[in-house]
């Protein structure tokens, strides 16, 4: 029987951006029907994950407008940065079950993980269909690396990675989504809002898992949720944190007000 983390290096080396879907789809259901063992150990994981030759990589300055409007070329920017982002997130979800999992985790948190991949996966699908709608797919576009930067500066360290990825980085998503489903349903593209709100209702869970888990790691190492990520914050995230915050969202999450609103040196 295969384990899940040395599935999970699989995942990550896939280059391609559908094999990488399809066997996260197949090691999702795999995990769900018993047919994959539980984290025996951490893997050995790739610095980089596989990908493919395009989309070029630019500084985010670089990058072309993302402004909704009645031309499609502002959409097709939004929504090729959001899926470029899903893979990044789809990397990212089975980058913390193979390089951080061992047989000290319980089997719950590699099913936070494993789920959080297959989502991420089918928001990936879902975006790049809307792409084609536009007459584009996924690498047509430049894109950003900002989101593996942020995991290789968190490769060292679980409680790091929980503070940056969900509890900043997908956090964000939850508080800029809201405006772009409406600036999106101003436009009249009432199927990629509706892609969007599936995609903010499952990034609730996503951050509640990486809630879940810190203060639990928190507890472990003795030390006070708050000032614990107020200090890795600081530390691996680069920029200020800026409202607005959508408080109710991360609240749903379980992600209290005194996190964020709190002082963070950066």
């Amino acid at each position: 029987m295969s384990h899940v983390a040395a599935r999970a290096a699989e995942v990550l080396a896939a280059a391609d951006p559908a094999d990488k879907v399809a066997l996260t789809r197949c090691l999702a259901t795999d995990w769900r029907a018993g047919r994959v063992a539980l984290l025996a150990a951490a893997a050995t994981v790739p610095l980089r994950p596989g990908r493919p030759a395009r989309p070029v990589l630019v500084p985010p300055r670089d990058l072309p407008k993302r402004k909704i409007g009645a031309a499609t070329g502002g959409r097709a920017a939004l929504l090729h940065a959001l899926a470029h982002i899903e893979l990044n997130a789809i990397d990212l979800a089975w980058d913390i079950v193979a390089r951080f999992g061992g047989p000290e985790l319980p089997r719950a948190f590699a099913d936070d993980w494993v789920t959080v991949a297959a989502d991420e996966a089918e928001h990936f699908a879902l975006l790049c269909g809307r792409l084609g709608a536009l007459g584009l797919a996924y690498g047509d576009l430049p894109a950003h690396d900002g989101l593996w930067q942020a995991a290789e500066r968190t490769a060292h360290d679980l409680l790091a990675r929980l503070a940056v990825v969900p509890m900043v980085l997908e956090a964000r998503g939850l508080d800029v989504t809201p405006a772009m489903i409406e600036r999106l349903e101003d436009a009249g593209d009432r199927d990629s809002a509706e892609a969007l709100r599936r995609i903010y209702r499952d990034e609730i869970g996503h951050v509640a898992a990486g809630v879940r888990w810190f203060r639990r790691e928190c507890a472990r190492r003795g030390l006070d949720e708050a000032a614990a990520w107020r200090d890795l914050v600081g530390r691996h995230c680069r920029g200020a944190l800026k409202p607005p915050f959508n408080a109710p969202a991360r609240e749903r999450a379980g992600m209290p007000r005194e996190f964020y609103l709190g002082r963070v040196a950066v």
